[in-house]
């Protein structure tokens, strides 16, 4: 079991190549054809989480520069959730982008991850660096939303969207791991770790070896319990006898399923919202119970008591038959 916990597998299996990266084949396409021209422009990677963004930028430089590839001099990565501020841009990354390349690389690349979390005038000061030194330096800007970028730094990149894999592709990528690392897991187990992962490989990963720490042969359950998750029966059975009005029924459910898996509130609600679709009640129900989620969710991102809260969601959710 310690031998597993030596080196994520995020990073033990991250593609070292672009042809091993998972789907994207379009965004690959293009992408292998600015390492063969060694001539890229300003990039943006959006979309969803686990999906390749960040793999594809280090690939890229591995693929550009080879053996030169040097941190801080040939490349430099940046996370903006951390060096968000306007001072960080006109400090580390201008004096990185002015600085010349050395003579046997035609360019210099700075990767950003998580560049929708900067700051409006960090953006605009990252806007005129960009202007100013294309020639020393080209960006890779990473970020979940596209529309959180300004449109004067989107208009001077090529911005690639990256889409959420298919349950297939996590599927056959979670099966080689699972080979390669000698676990079992059976379809249960692999349905699972599918479902709760919602198109991110990387938690998929995450999920798969903190469960091969608690066995080396992997089920629903384990999964369900690493990911803080409850099975759906147990779910939609709390909906339905709040549908039928059975209020102490659905709140003793309720009270079992936080004591025994010990689940916030919010990932409760998720989880009810996911399944809301899967009843067999009217559109209408469908319509006014996930109206009444969405409500109990706000009040607990405004700080309301979590068990009253829920007490509440399944209060209303009786009410609407009576």
């Amino acid at each position: 079991m310690t031998e597993k916990l030596r080196k994520p597998w995020v990073e033990q299996y991250r593609p070292m190549k672009l042809a091993d990266v998972v789907n994207q084949s379009e965004i690959i396409s293009r992408l292998k054809q600015f390492i063969k021209d060694k001539a890229m422009p300003h990039l943006i990677f959006a979309g969803p989480a686990g999906t390749g963004k960040t793999t594809c930028a280090l690939v890229m430089v591995r693929e550009i520069y080879g053996r030169k590839m040097t941190p801080n001099i040939t490349f430099l990565e940046l996370n903006a959730s951390d060096e968000r501020g306007i001072n960080v841009i006109r400090t580390i990354i201008k004096d990185f982008a002015k600085a010349k390349p050395p003579l046997d690389i035609p360019f210099k690349i700075l990767i950003l991850d998580e560049a929708d979390n900067m700051t409006a005038p960090a953006q605009q000061a990252l806007r005129r660096t960009m202007e100013k030194y294309t020639r020393n330096c080209r960006m890779i800007l990473i970020c979940n939303y596209s529309n959180k970028i300004i449109l004067p730094i989107q208009s001077r990149a090529v911005v690639f969207r990256f889409s959420k894999l298919s349950d297939n592709d996590i599927k056959e990528r979670l099966k080689s791991i699972v080979v390669k690392e000698n676990i079992k897991i059976d379809e249960s187990g692999l349905n699972a770790l599918i479902k709760v992962s919602i198109g991110d490989l990387r938690r998929a990963i995450n999920y798969l070896q903190s469960s091969s720490t608690l066995s080396d042969d992997i089920n629903e359950d384990i999964i369900l319990r690493i990911a803080g998750e409850v099975p759906s029966e147990e779910i939609k059975k709390i909906l339905n006898y709040s549908i039928k009005g059975e209020l102490q029924l659905s709140k003793l459910t309720l009270d079992k399923l936080i004591r025994e898996y010990g689940l916030s509130g919010s990932n409760l609600i998720r989880q009810m919202h996911r399944e809301v679709y899967n009843l067999k009640i009217s559109e209408e129900q469908k319509i006014e119970i996930i109206k009444i989620l969405a409500e109990i969710e706000y009040r607990l991102s405004q700080g309301g008591t979590e068990i009253i809260q829920l007490n509440a969601l399944l209060a209303k959710i009786v009410l609407l038959n009576l």
